[in-house]
């Protein structure tokens, strides 16, 4: 019999394809509202271990960088193909080139479009969890499309302040309706296979020269509001995790041992694969000792990886150790066998009519004077005027979609409207007092990498007075990301409808809900305030310091180091503004119908419980108005007596109901013993102190419509 001899490399070869083959497990699995992958922790441990021992040194330092800005490395010579990542968030971010420094990077993909989706503060804004999580899936479905592994999205991160450019990207104030958006967001995208990336860890909360800006956040804060939202998606599955541009408490995120080693996997319990965001650090050693696992356009910070290992400031265990994470979440989610699978496009109809959805229950009326709204026909004159009348507003920088099948205001109010409809962009006074009613548009274009004012140009601002001054029956439509100051005019016109960033087909949703086809049922997940010296961010910029619009790399590089102080510790949002008796302009949680919701029959299942007791809270909601409509029936907790400064009251559960005009539902929702403990810095966990506490259930939180105490044990 003749002897079979395989060289090295065929042997090498033989290995890795008999583990890819191996990994046969496609589904993708939940437990409850977990994820769990189709190939285990362990199990993609081992794997990952096996071809960490045949690879060379100086593969694994090329492995720990990425490739081409999207891509991990390959390593040909063991048949490890590179894996795409795409940004986001609304929607995938096609990028079929990429052009950096006169570089140009190629890519061949399928898909040369994707669904512009409503940005995440309107998906916050619906409060509808099993919608994030149809929205996410629909996303990660254009991904396989595309065949993308890893999202890099959802983003998470507290709106703090109204000037961040990049608030359109995240879920609002409050962390507990965050974090449960996210954890549906999370199972909803890796239900397709798709890698959910949790982004930016952490403390990123301005875009003001994000890389020298340092947050200062106490201990107690980051556990009670800044880490909450990133705790759910952890513990809903998510496999990857972005670190931020910024300092926190004195150190660059992506390279620090506190942020990542101690705190997001130490106390966070975060086990799969960190990455940095684009060009975010600067030392090498830091990096590789600080739990991070993966560098990311390419290796900047860890280019010089091989001298620290031949001279002995690292380990190459320690280069083990991250190329062993990139491998083992990669083969736990089958990415090395990902392709593009072109019978994702036939679902594209499918995720227009999820955006859709979106939109309809995102918008929020916040407004609606001698109920001028919803316009019903006949009407004699309806004058469209403004900005974003023919262009889709949205956000910028790697949250922004291009879209399809777009769909213009203009387009979206003539088919509900048809010749009653006049549009001037540019409407004359004449023209303005002789309307029926007034429909103008405005809006603010947020962008990654830079802040905005809260106050709208002075332009702007005196062209609504003009309009309302000339006509009382003025509507109007905001497109924005986060908050802007309406102080000056907010009750000098009939209605505002805020539309945020609504998507390719937002307008249509905007031009039912004027219509009166779509009753709009969306509640704000910020608070908006009348000036900006309310916030608890004010003041946050360096003294002296002027925005600025565009990348302003080089404004960036003189830049120094500058604090951003965190001093109203846990008190962010409505916390900040119901603690100091500050009157916002529109509280948290609000949003109007063309109904009316009765609240009613408040009961608890015990009056008194113990840490292993679970608390059904019960009550009724009556919709006492004639038209169908959806309302948002929000939980708080107010503790009465407190050793330590606690909120006047904090989100702890909501529920949004469809409810036909003269119909009761119930409403349920749990409390556990661990919804009423703060972080102690002392026990450095989490603590429920016995006494009593106040249940709270309103429309907003600043209308409390029932409320009970119940004592702790």
């Amino acid at each position: 019999m003749q002897r079979i001899r395989f060289t090295p490399e065929k042997l090498l070869y033989i290995i890795v394809l008999f583990f890819l083959s191996c990994n046969t497990e496609t589904e993708m699995k939940k437990q409850g509202n977990d994820f769990s992958p189709p190939v285990s922790f362990n199990r993609a441990t081992v794997w990952a271990d096996s071809i960490v021992k045949l690879m060379t040194l100086d593969e694994k330092i090329t492995f720990i960088g990425g490739d081409r800005v999207f891509f991990t490395n390959p390593i040909p010579r063991l048949n490890i193909p590179a894996v795409m990542m795409a940004d986001a968030t609304m929607g995938v971010h096609i990028r079929n080139n990429f052009d950096y420094q006169g570089h140009n990077y190629l890519y061949d993909t399928v898909l040369h479009k994707s669904t512009a989706f409503p940005a995440s503060i309107l998906l916050a804004s619906t409060w509808n969890k099993s919608l994030a999580g149809e929205y996410a899936q629909s996303i990660g479905e254009e991904c396989r499309a595309a065949g993308i592994s890893v999202l890099l999205g959802p983003g998470m991160n507290i709106y703090r302040i109204s000037q961040c450019g990049r608030n359109f990207e995240y879920f609002g104030e409050d962390p507990y309706l965050a974090s449960r958006m996210v954890e549906n967001y999370v199972t909803g995208l890796q239900s397709t296979g798709t890698i959910a990336t949790l982004k930016h860890f952490m403390g990123n909360n301005t875009d003001y020269f994000r890389r020298k800006s340092n947050s200062i956040i106490d201990e107690r804060t980051i556990h009670e509001i800044y880490t909450p939202a990133f705790k759910a998606g952890i513990n809903a599955g998510a496999m990857a995790v972005m670190t931020s541009y910024n300092l926190l408490n004195g150190e660059y995120c992506g390279q620090s041992e506190s942020v990542i080693n101690n705190l997001l996997r130490g106390q966070l319990g975060f086990k799969w694969m960190v990455v940095t965001d684009w060009w975010s650090v600067n030392d090498g050693e830091k990096l590789i000792k600080s739990g991070q696992d993966l560098e990311m356009p390419w290796r900047i910070a860890t280019r010089d990886a091989d001298s620290l290992v031949h001279n002995g400031i690292v380990k190459e265990k320690n280069i083990d150790r991250m190329v062993t994470s990139i491998l083992r979440i990669l083969y736990a989610m089958n990415a090395f066998s990902r392709k593009q699978e072109k019978g994702y496009l036939e679902k594209f109809s499918e995720h227009e009519k999820v955006a859709l959805q979106t939109a309809r229950e995102g918008i929020v009326l916040l407004r609606n004077e001698n109920k001028i709204l919803p316009i019903e026909l006949p009407q004699k004159k309806i004058l469209l005027t403004g900005e974003y009348l023919d262009t889709i507003a949205g956000g910028g920088g790697a949250a922004e979609v291009e879209g399809y099948n777009h769909i213009a205001l203009s387009g979206a109010l003539k088919k509900e409207f048809g010749e009653q409809l006049k549009i001037v962009k540019h409407a004359s006074d004449a023209e303005i007092r002789s309307a029926s009613i007034v429909i103008l548009s405005i809006g603010t274009k947020d962008h990654e990498g830079w802040d905005r004012p809260f106050d709208l140009p002075a332009e702007l601002e005196n062209r609504i007075l003009k309009v309302a001054g000339l006509n009382s029956n003025t509507i109007v439509i905001v497109n924005s990301g986060s908050g802007i100051n309406m102080s000056q005019w907010y009750n000098k016109v009939g209605a505002i409808l805020y539309a945020w960033y609504g998507g390719q087909n937002g307008a249509t949703a905007v031009a039912e809900i004027i219509s009166g086809k779509v009753n709009p049922s969306g509640k704000l997940p910020i608070t908006i305030e009348k000036d900006f010296k309310d916030s608890p961010g004010y003041g946050y910029m360096p003294q002296g310091a002027q925005f600025y619009a565009g990348w302003n790399d080089s404004g960036e590089r003189k830049q120094p180091i500058y604090d951003v102080v965190y001093k109203e510790g846990i008190f962010v949002g409505y916390r900040w503004y119901e603690k100091n008796n500050i009157e916002p302009l529109y509280p948290f949680g609000f949003g109007l119908s063309y109904t009316d919701f009765k609240y009613s029959n408040l009961k608890l299942s015990k009056n008194i419980f113990g840490e292993a007791d679970e608390i059904v809270v019960s009550f009724e909601i009556t919709n006492i108005g004639k038209r169908v409509g959806a309302e948002t029936a929000q939980l708080y907790i107010q503790d009465i007596k407190s050793s330590v400064p606690r909120p006047v009251k904090e989100l702890k559960g909501f529920e949004k109901a469809i409810i036909n005009p003269g119909e009761s539902k119930a409403i349920s929702m749990i409390l556990k013993y661990k919804d009423f403990a703060y972080w102690d810095t002392t026990k450095k966990s989490w603590y429920t102190e016995p006494g009593k506490f106040n249940i709270l259930v309103g429309s907003s939180s600043s209308k409390i419509e029932l409320s009970c105490d119940i004592g702790l044990e």
